[in-house]
């Protein structure tokens, strides 16, 4: 079936080919209701569909927002076995479409230039998730197109930043294990970057334990990769090698939920043997055995937030820019025991 063009559409509403166009980009003109009514049921009949690609070269606007998530490592895949990235990927490609735009969810190596990225498909904003080499920023000053930025300490002022305060979400979630008795508590995370949120977090965990009197060891700090078989390596090594620690505070649930499994493979359980906490509050933390005590961040809103931010950006260009700090709490289940 023939696509139908912007000129069967004029021809079946009996209107100009720049009257269809005026009405499909809302352009302020004096059209009536009437002619409105006209055109839409002429699309409709036609099953006219806008091409994109020819309204980007019209207007400037490709309608398509770039989302930016980090990789496992280079070159290799991107970090969807950890499922904070879809259910916050998901919550921005909703709020996106509400208001006409498109998302392009892109994972881009160290070495690789991310203003290529930008200029090859036209973006008209970006939102990128977690901590990234200076040269990123860098090259996205240059662009100058609209960037949001969730969970990364970048100072410049040049972007609009969202997150939540790390250093006290890790400090809270250690000082639970120590308001329930522990005393031996191991510090599972993915990789430490300066300045970047698995950081914060760890000096969350060493203000709680200083703050109690108990000595940091570096011995039950464990940095791994964020995934679910990390989880379950840690857990086995600490049973295995027989680590004296008898909870683990973990920087996020996948990672908690690998070691809850990888506990109970070398024959243990969760509270009676090990107690573990997690970080995020993902939708299978309440539905696992035993269920998930965790630090449960707004996710969704996270990626809400940062698209109602890049919408503001997008229509106005002196927009101020934004630093929002999203709320937190602990989510009390079964995964932590109390040693009194």
């Amino acid at each position: 079936m023939k696509r139908a063009t912007l000129k069967d559409v004029a021809e079946r509403a009996g209107v100009s080919k720049a009257t269809v166009s005026y009405i499909l980009n809302n352009a302020d003109k004096p059209i009536t209701e009437e002619t409105r009514m006209k055109v839409k049921k002429a699309m409709e009949e036609l099953q006219y569909v806008p091409n994109l690609g020819a309204a980007a070269l019209t207007n400037k606007t490709s309608k398509m927002i770039g989302v930016v998530i980090p990789q496992t490592e280079p070159g290799s895949q991107l970090m969807f076995q950890n499922s904070f990235y879809s259910e916050i990927i998901s919550a921005i490609e909703y709020h996106a479409r509400k208001i006409g735009y498109h998302i392009l969810v892109s994972g881009t190596d160290v070495d690789e230039s991310y203003m290529k990225l930008v200029y090859e498909r036209n973006l008209d904003g970006v939102i990128a998730i977690g901590v990234y080499p200076d040269e990123f920023f860098q090259q996205f000053k240059k662009i100058g197109i609209p960037t949001v930025l969730i969970d990364s300490y970048c100072k410049d002022e040049h972007f609009h930043n969202i997150g939540i305060d790390d250093e006290l979400g890790a400090y809270m979630a250690t000082k639970y294990m120590l308001e329930h008795h522990h005393t031996k508590i191991g510090f599972l995370s993915g990789e430490m970057k300066e300045d970047g949120v698995i950081k914060k977090r760890h000096e969350g965990y060493k203000r709680a334990l200083n703050e109690y009197g108990i000595p940091y060891d570096k011995t039950k700090v464990f940095e791994v990769e964020v995934d679910f078989n990390c989880g379950i390596e840690v857990a086995t090594k600490i049973v295995k090698e027989r680590i004296d620690v008898t909870g683990i505070v973990t920087t996020a649930d996948v990672l908690a939920i690998g070691a809850i499994k990888g506990f109970h493979q070398a024959g243990k359980s969760v509270p009676k043997d090990y107690s573990v906490i997690g970080f995020d509050d993902l939708e299978i933390s309440k539905y696992i055995t035993p269920g998930l005590t965790t630090i449960k961040q707004d996710i969704y809103g996270k990626g809400k937030c940062a698209v109602e931010i890049l919408e503001k950006a997008l229509n106005d260009k002196k927009y101020p820019k934004q630093s929002v700090e999203m709320q937190f709490e602990i989510v009390e289940r079964e995964s932590v025991k109390n040693l009194s």
